[in-house]
């Protein structure tokens, strides 16, 4: 069961992105980014990956 979220998908939330479709849909570059999240600050994420975060937004919008 996992009921309990990662820092990452917590992240993916804060930027409107549904982290489980997301998951489902690209796993292998939802784990390179999962991976790179957890060795650096939020922030330096953001700005280093603001493209590709825009472009996955507007695939996986999270639904309100």
């Amino acid at each position: 069961m996992q009921d309990m979220e990662s820092d990452f998908e917590k992240y993916l939330i804060g930027k409107n992105i549904n982290p489980q479709l997301f998951k489902e849909k690209e796993p292998a570059r939802f784990k390179e980014f999962e991976q790179l999240f957890a060795q650096m600050h939020p922030k330096s994420f953001t700005a280093q990956k603001l493209y590709l975060i825009n472009k996955i937004r507007r695939m996986y919008q999270l639904k309100k």
